[in-house]
């Protein structure tokens, strides 16, 4: 893969944002954005134990989902204080995301700042978490719902990896699904090209995630994540501002997702395998037209 480092900015403006990264849909690192809010060093383990750590969550471990795992399937459900105190004793491949703690503890929301200067359609019912004990791994996908992200890092580090999303033949997307067939486990060290030739022919982004960063990643990037240490995140959301966008984002919420169900549930083993075979059709053909 050709693979460059990720733009890390202080702090940006308006226009710069909006030339550089909004519209060319490149994605960038703002490290300042969360330095004045209470959250950077008020939300630690132990305030969050205090006030949900009743709640019951979902946990996903790093086995990528089988034939007859429907999208979003949790592997396992704990008590949010049981699921904190197991990440920090040690590594633990267990992760949470999509975790609207802010349902459950509103005042959260007084302890960061929308970036309403930068962009406009925030989801402000929807601000999630994701946290990950060291060595879990969230694999290669992207968002179904299509939005912008703000994705910032508070206790622990990430290394991600991004491609747009034009990039999808490249990574073996399968149909129906926001999911690639290909293992991106360590990819900084090694990648199965002999079994997925065309990730050779791939670009994409690269960087870690730093207590504080803020990572903007446009609607639809595929993403691939993996927690160096026991830390969470939280990201903010905003729909893309095209009728094109909020179109493609509602087909895939209710027609891909449905459809790719459907067929887990009618058709487990054959879908499983077809997705897989299609994808690699489809690379295959993209490689032929490249060395012609």
């Amino acid at each position: 893969m050709n693979i460059k480092s990720i733009d890390r900015v202080d702090n940006i403006t308006p226009e710069e944002f909006k030339r550089n990264y909004y519209e060319l849909r490149i994605p960038v690192i703002i490290s300042g954005l969360s330095k004045d809010w209470p959250a950077k060093e008020k939300w630690t383990w132990d305030y969050f134990k205090s006030i949900v750590g009743d709640k019951t969550v979902g946990v996903y471990n790093n086995t990528r989902a089988d034939a007859n795992t429907p999208v979003n399937g949790a592997d396992d459900y704990i008590k949010f204080g049981d699921y904190l105190d197991l990440i920090q004793k040690g590594p633990i491949a267990l992760r949470i995301f999509l975790f609207n703690i802010f349902q459950h503890a509103p005042q959260l929301t007084n302890d960061f700042v929308w970036p309403e200067f930068l962009t406009k359609g925030l989801l402000k019912k929807y601000p999630m978490l994701f946290v990950g004990g060291a060595g879990s791994v969230a694999h290669m996908h992207y968002d179904i719902d299509l939005s912008h992200i703000f994705h910032t890092q508070f206790v622990g580090r990430k290394r991600v990896l991004l491609l747009e999303n034009k990039q999808s033949p490249y990574i073996y997307r399968m149909p129906f699904t926001v999911e690639s067939a290909a293992s991106f486990v360590n990819w900084h060290e090694t990648l199965d090209t002999d079994a997925f030739p065309a990730l050779n022919y791939a670009s994409g982004y690269t960087a870690i995630l730093e207590h504080g960063d803020t990572l903007f990643m446009p609607g639809g990037y595929w993403h691939h994540m993996e927690y160096l240490n026991a830390g969470f995140a939280m990201s903010l959301r905003a729909m893309d501002q095209s009728l094109a966008g909020k179109l493609n984002g509602l087909y895939h919420i209710v027609g891909l997702r449905g459809m790719n169900n459907l067929l887990i549930k009618m058709a487990p083993r054959w879908w499983y395998h077809k997705k897989r075979e299609l994808a690699k059709g489809r690379a295959d053909k993209l490689m032929k037209a490249l060395q012609v």
